[in-house]
């Protein structure tokens, strides 16, 4: 898609999914466009089925397109573009590639850093999850050999030791790999894991850092996680598990004492255990809280309330994974209003 069009407002009908087709479609949601995909859900690779379920893309499998305003057509296959037999060559001759771990922010690539899209241009694959800016992904090159591996939660997802063994199987062919994230890869990106798996098989690892969600959720959506005449400082935790899951080793009673504004990552669906089990440790249960979902995004949505209320309220309003928690003073403000 060029970037010079603009597709606001207009109604576009994707007739064939192919490799670089889950760029397509971020790019145009971003720029306003009605998306409609013509396949059935279970034709479609993780991070577009994703979009689907979330309401933001409509499948249509008979679509008409003389129905639509615009109609992108593109390779039926769905399999990695295979690479020209000059670049072929060259990396067969290479004895190991690279592996960089590029933090891509939220799904806005304004906020890619500089460094993240010649990353891009440069990388012979490039492994991504569903959260990543996929739309920058225009920027790579044709020949780019694009792998997703998109978890929906409670859903679809590639095993992490998987998604290592790509990442090595790879690079010892000479390639350079892009392993493109939403947020840091090593703030509960697993960046650390696959670092280390790189590691352990001599493959050099470069690292872009990128804005983690932690604090650019919150400054979206008006909320600064600190102020100076409120709060000193904040935590940042994950609330994949509750509260008394046997897998938590967080102490949430030193976290309700901390005096900080507390972030939850991955904390949508345990919510309601995390704000009673702050509210029992003593926490205020008057504390302002806020959930930021799908940040970054023109879907963006934010729900205030106090702590006792807050699961209620995102919950009514229907906002879900991707989300931010806010716990604090500080989550009563809004600082852009």
């Amino acid at each position: 898609m060029s970037p010079e069009l603009s597709f606001s407002g207009l109604s576009v009908l994707l007739a064939r999914v192919a490799p670089h087709s889950v760029a397509t479609v971020h790019a145009l949601l971003r720029d306003g466009a009605r998306v409609t995909v013509a396949a059935a859900l279970d034709d479609l690779p993780t991070s577009l089925r994703d979009l689907a379920e979330r309401g933001l893309v409509t499948l249509d499998p008979d679509a008409d397109p003389t129905t639509h305003d615009v109609v992108i057509r593109g390779d039926v296959s769905t399999t990695p573009m295979p690479l020209p037999t000059d670049r072929a060559v060259a990396q067969e001759n290479r004895a190991v590639g690279t592996v960089t771990l590029l933090g891509g922010g939220l799904g806005d690539p304004g906020l890619l850093t500089v460094a993240g899209i010649e990353a891009i241009r440069a990388a012979d694959v490039i492994v991504h999850d569903r959260l990543a800016p996929l739309s920058a992904l225009r920027h790579a090159r044709d020949d780019v050999q694009v792998i997703d591996v998109g978890k929906i939660p409670r859903g679809d997802f590639t095993p992490q030791e998987r998604i290592n063994e790509l990442l090595v199987e790879h690079a010892l062919a000479g390639r350079d790999v892009l392993r493109l994230k939403g947020g840091d890869n090593f703030v509960f990106g697993r960046g650390g894991e696959e670092a280390e798996a790189c590691a352990a098989h001599g493959i050099p690892v470069v690292v872009i850092p990128g804005i983690s969600s932690s604090i650019a959720a919150p400054a979206l959506a008006g909320i600064p996680v600190t102020h100076r005449t409120l709060v000193q400082g904040f935590t940042v935790v994950s609330g994949h598990v509750p509260p008394g899951d046997p897998r938590s080793t967080l102490d949430w009673g030193a976290i309700a004492r901390s005096r900080t504004t507390v972030v939850v990552l991955m904390g949508v669906a345990t919510l309601g255990a995390i704000a009673e089990t702050l509210v029992a440790e003593g926490l205020a249960g008057t504390t302002p809280a806020a959930v930021v979902a799908d940040a970054g995004l023109p879907s963006m949505r934010t729900a205030r309330a106090t702590l006792a209320d807050i699961d209620v309220v995102a919950r009514r309003e229907g906002l879900g994974a991707p989300a931010v928690v806010v716990i604090g003073d500080v989550a009563a403000l809004d600082v852009l209003r």
